[in-house]
């Protein structure tokens, strides 16, 4: 049974759901909401308390400026603030592509609270050799939103992500995305230009690019930060996920922090594909 619930913050309404009984496991993603999470929830239900949320201005969470420029500071305190409404003083968390960049900044912020991070292919393209270049793409994608729609914004998206190629045709990886679930960028790919977006797919994008994608992609990890921290960090990668930035960026965090990467099963959102044998190697990852 999943309860559904609403929590005032500063700035927001955030809406948030508990399902299970066990340890206190957080999933938070971005732009990704509570609804994409819901099968690997499930999975994880029967030995856990199983927390999801639609970040700010996603979905159910509602901001007092919608205008408002989202920042992964400021999703992190989102999330310690509802772990305070739950009374828990710790939880583990499991962060997906800019989710877990929200990981990150919670626990250099509040690393009193996460017991384990699994930050799951944080897109942190500043740690990249070739940081300058990548800022300009991200810099191309918010203008093309701007000026050309969603539309072509989700193309140059999925192109830099590596999801397709820049003619649009599908790379060798099929299972990843930011939200969605079919189409022909891949079996789980973002809805943006693929298949009948909804409304709130719409309202989602729109907030992604114009006011998320800039702060999540130039967030540095403070590296000094997260090794001081009582928290186990752990970063996860795709089996099948090399040909996408994110292996890149989660490979260099994972030398910076002075781990290696722990594999799970698909791409960049292998849960969506096979959320029972995501589960189990998460639910192994936190027992190990």
């Amino acid at each position: 049974m999943t309860a559904t619930h609403t929590l005032r913050v500063p700035g927001a309404q955030l809406h948030y759901e508990v399902r299970g009984a066990g340890p206190l496991l957080l999933i938070t993603g971005s732009p990704m909401e509570a609804e994409a999470f819901a099968s690997l929830a499930d999975a994880l239900a029967s030995d856990h308390t199983v927390v999801t949320h639609d970040p700010r201005g996603i979905s159910g969470s509602t901001l007092d400026d919608p205008d408002e420029d989202t920042l992964p500071d400021r999703r992190a305190d989102d999330v310690a603030a509802i772990l305070d409404a739950l009374g828990a003083d710790t939880a583990d968390v499991f962060g997906s592509s800019g989710g877990a960049v929200t990981g990150l900044a919670l626990v250099a912020r509040h690393p009193d609270r996460v017991r384990t991070l699994v930050a799951h292919e944080p897109p942190v393209m500043e740690i990249l050799p070739d940081a300058a270049e990548q800022r300009a793409k991200t810099e191309d994608i918010i203008e093309t939103f701007h000026k050309e729609g969603q539309g072509a914004a989700w193309m140059k998206f999925m192109a830099v992500a590596g999801f397709v190629t820049e003619d649009g045709e599908s790379a060798e990886s099929g299972e990843g995305g930011e939200g969605g679930e079919g189409g022909e960028g891949g079996e789980n790919a973002p809805d943006g230009p693929f298949g009948e977006p909804t409304e709130q797919d719409l309202a989602n994008g729109a907030r992604f690019f114009g006011h998320d994608l800039r702060g999540t992609a130039r967030y540095v990890p403070d590296i000094a930060a997260l090794t001081a921290a009582p928290t186990r960090v752990l970063v996860g990668v795709g089996a099948e996920s090399q040909g996408l930035i994110t292996y890149r960026t989660s490979t260099v965090l994972a030398e910076l922090l002075g781990t290696r990467p722990v594999e799970f099963p698909g791409d960049h959102a292998g849960f969506l594909g096979d959320p029972k044998g995501f589960a189990e190697a998460l639910r192994n990852t936190l027992t190990s």
